[in-house]
C-alpha cells in the first residue's frame, strides 16, 4: 500500500492521461498503479494525494471525510477580517448553500515557489493572501466562494489536507508516506468506509479520475 504526496504545478491535469497533450501527472510520476485521492483543478496548484489502496483514496476522497483541505488564496482586492465573514457564516452559491468556511487574512506563504507562468500584475490594483479551509468539494468552490464576495481569485494553491502539506515540495516533487503514518492517520475515516459486498469485493476502489477537477 502507498501513499504519496505530490505538488502539483498550474496547469497540469490532476491525472495520468491528456486527451489534448497538456501536461498531465504521467509527466511527473511513474509509479505503478497510484491513482488521485481527490481533485485539484488544471489552474490550482499544490498539494495532491495519491494511493494504490481504494480504502485510502476513499478515506481521503468521500463526503464527509475527516481530512479538510486548506488553501492558501490570492485574491484581487484589499479584504478585512470583516470581508471574510461571510465565508465563516456560510453563503448561497448558484448549487446551492456553501458549508461555513473558516477564512482569515494571512501574509504571503514562507518559502512560496514562483508560479509558471507568474500572475498579471497590476500597480494601480492591490492584492491580499487569505486561509481557506474546506470539508467539501465542489466545482471550482474556492473560486466562486471568493467571487461571491468580491475577491476575485488570482491564484489558488492547496496547502494541506489533514496534517499532510506541501512544504518543502517544489512544484513536481513527491515524497512517499510510511504506512505507519498513512494508516494512524486514515484510521479516523474507517467508520465511513463502504463495506464489503458478500462476493468479497469492495463497493467502492481506486480508480483513475476523470470528468470535472475541483478545487
Amino acid at each position: 500500500m502507498q501513499l504519496v504526496l505530490f505538488n502539483k504545478p498550474f496547469q497540469v491535469l490532476p491525472q495520468f492521461t491528456s486527451p489534448d497533450g497538456r501536461r498531465s501527472l504521467a509527466d511527473f510520476l511513474s509509479l505503478p498503479g497510484l491513482y488521485p485521492a481527490g481533485r485539484l483543478d488544471y489552474d490550482s496548484e499544490g498539494l495532491m494525494l495519491l494511493t494504490d489502496f481504494g480504502p485510502w483514496q476513499a478515506r481521503i476522497s468521500q463526503p464527509g471525510s475527516p481530512l479538510a483541505k486548506r488553501y492558501c488564496v490570492q485574491v484581487e482586492g484589499s479584504p478585512t477580517d470583516d470581508t471574510l465573514e461571510p465565508l465563516r457564516r456560510g453563503l448561497m452559491l448558484n448549487d446551492g448553500p456553501a458549508r461555513p468556511t473558516p477564512a482569515r487574512l494571512i501574509p504571503e506563504p514562507k518559502g512560496l515557489w514562483q508560479r509558471d507562468p507568474p500572475i498579471r500584475s497590476r500597480k494601480a490594483i492591490p492584492t491580499a493572501w487569505i486561509e481557506v479551509e474546506l470539508s467539501e468539494g465542489r466545482n471550482r468552490q474556492v473560486r466562486r466562494m471568493t467571487a461571491a464576495i468580491g475577491l476575485p481569485t488570482l491564484r489558488l494553491i492547496r496547502w494541506a489536507v489533514g496534517p499532510w502539506t506541501v512544504q518543502g515540495l517544489a512544484p513536481g516533487q513527491s515524497r512517499s508516506v510510511s504506512r505507519t503514518e498513512a494508516e494512524a492517520v486514515l484510521a479516523a475515516g474507517r467508520r465511513e468506509m463502504p463495506t464489503v459486498r458478500s462476493n468479497g469485493q469492495r463497493s467502492r476502489s481506486a480508480s483513475r479520475v476523470r470528468g470535472p477537477v475541483h478545487s
